[in-house]
């Protein structure tokens, strides 16, 4: 069964995507937060379709930590599936990304006409600075920012160093981080074909104010409780 409904899920995905990508094109002319929730329909629909045909199911822990004001989500990234996910169960988003994930036709398309903040990271200091700057704009026109400090995506029990990136973002924009744990790999494994039904939790933690704060210290915040989080969850 496992196998049948992974196989339906992807032939789904076959089908959804060409028509969204060519919706999503027609969106050019639109405002940035019009364009997104039309674009971002494509997400929601493929986390419902794992719902139904893959049996994957969520639910949110902490949400009354979530801030009034577009905030810094700093997150465990460990499938595709919480890449989509967060646009059901955040606020308006966009996400740091490498840049070589908009040249993917049809799904790099959409990405790319979603606002996000797409880096060379072989640029070093000058793509951070570029990430701050544009990550000011996005939170200034009301988006929340989407960052995965372990810049990959990571098995469940597994950890990577955390990137300084997002709570320098944070740090320059004096914007509130919000760290997120969940167990989205144990269902939905990286790159894998299979994928098994359950339940996804999303753990959402207590905001960690930036504001006259040094980066490395907020990142170090965030990561602690994140990996604490992870320890239970996985």
């Amino acid at each position: 069964m496992t196998w049948l409904r992974s196989s339906a899920f992807g032939l789904a995905l076959v089908l959804i995507t060409p028509p969204h990508a060519m919706l999503a094109l027609c969106t050019f002319p639109l405002r940035r937060l019009l364009r997104y929730r039309i674009i971002a329909g494509w997400s929601r629909l493929v986390v419902y379709l794992a719902k139904i045909i893959l049996g994957i199911g969520w639910r949110v822990e902490g949400a009354e930590h979530l801030p009034a004001q577009p905030a810094v989500i700093l997150a465990k990234h460990q499938s595709a599936w919480e890449t989509m996910a967060f646009q059901i169960i955040f606020p308006p988003q966009v996400h740091v990304l490498k840049r070589e994930l908009l040249w993917i036709p049809f799904f790099g398309w959409g990405l790319a006409l979603m606002s996000p903040i797409a880096i060379n990271r072989s640029r070093g200091v000058a793509a951070l600075r570029s990430m701050a700057k544009k990550g000011r704009e996005r939170l200034g026109q009301g988006f929340w920012v989407v960052v995965f400090p372990e810049g990959t995506r990571v098995r469940p029990g597994e950890r990577r160093a955390y990137q300084l990136g997002g709570a320098w973002l944070a740090a320059a924009a004096e914007a509130p981080v919000v760290p997120v744990a969940h167990n989205a790999g144990l269902l939905w494994p990286r790159n894998a074909f299979l994928k098994r039904p359950g339940t996804v939790t999303v753990r959402i933690g207590p905001t960690i104010e930036s504001k006259n704060r040094d980066p490395k210290t907020v990142n170090e915040l965030a990561e602690k409780w994140i990996e604490e989080q992870q320890k239970a969850l996985c």
